[in-house]
């Protein structure tokens, strides 16, 4: 047995199947790709779900790299009155 599956029944952390399915389905409800599917007969692995699950977590950082860059662009290009409003609308 590895340590790690042994601290887990140590410490009481085991989890159900039920308690999985749940949380998978809570994931699958968060996913644009997969939210239509949950209402229709399709069914949908887990290991789909976790899949989807990282790729939109992926995308989501690319998003926000790319926005970043862009807001760094405005600040750096706008004159120091735009820039102040700017900076306190962020904050």
């Amino acid at each position: 047995m590895s340590s790690r599956r042994s601290r887990s029944r140590q410490a009481g952390a085991r989890i159900s199947d039920d308690q999985i399915n749940e949380l998978v389905s809570r994931l699958q409800e968060l996913l644009p790709e997969l939210r239509h599917r949950r209402r229709s007969a399709d069914k949908v692995s887990a290991a789909k779900v976790l899949e989807e699950t990282c790729n939109y977590i992926r995308n989501l950082h690319k998003e926000v790299d790319g926005l970043s860059d862009r807001l760094s662009e405005l600040l750096e290009t706008s004159d120091s009155a735009q820039a102040a409003m700017i900076r306190s609308l962020l904050m």
